[in-house]
């Protein structure tokens, strides 16, 4: 009974998963985790043999990239959505997205003395004050006075974390379809 389960496939199922769980933490830094997570759906798919026990099929890998193409899509959207509802212009958009990106940079050096964890949390929570002053700065430099730049700021700080979170949530239920049909 243990044979068919005790294989080099199951050894390459739990290379496949630790590497899914990486792509997963790299989510919280703004890098692109499911579209990683999509291609070793996809290698991993195309290269475990079919009548492996840990095997799944194509559509296990579609539904991981249409997972990935509605996180992404829903993580730029709501920043630009709330950036634009709180009155902001092109440039305090852009500024926002690059103090995004700086942020959460910053925030995975910052949170380095709690392991992991604190990394993650802090770039995430950086990622979203580097969009406020992203989009605070951007806004200043069209001409808005402090006040409305800054309900940009806050604006643009809301939509990035509820977007990133969204685009968490659906690595999540990507990670769990493919580890689901891996069981079954």
């Amino acid at each position: 009974m243990l044979e068919g389960f005790l294989n080099i496939d199951l050894f390459y199922a739990l290379i496949f998963l630790l590497s899914l769980i990486i792509c997963l933490v790299i989510n919280v830094s703004g890098a692109p985790g499911n579209w990683a997570m999509s291609l070793l759906a996809l290698f991993y798919y195309w290269s475990m043999p079919s009548n492996s026990t840990y095997a799944f099929g194509i559509i296990v890998v579609l539904l991981v990239i249409i997972l990935s193409i509605f996180g992404e899509i829903f993580e730029f959207f709501t920043s630009a959505i709330s950036t634009k509802k709180a009155g902001g212009g092109q440039r305090g958009m852009w500024f926002s997205i690059i103090g995004s990106f700086i942020g959460s940079l910053v925030g995975m050096i910052v949170g380095v003395p709690i392991p992991i964890i604190g990394s993650l949390i802090a770039a995430l929570l950086f990622s979203g004050v580097g969009a406020l002053l992203g989009a605070y700065y951007g806004e200043l430099v069209e001409g808005r006075n402090s006040q409305e730049a800054w309900k940009v700021g806050v604006s643009s700080f809301i939509g990035r974390i509820m977007g990133s979170l969204f685009k968490i949530i659906c690595g999540c239920i990507a990670l769990i379809c493919m580890v689901v049909a891996m069981l079954v």
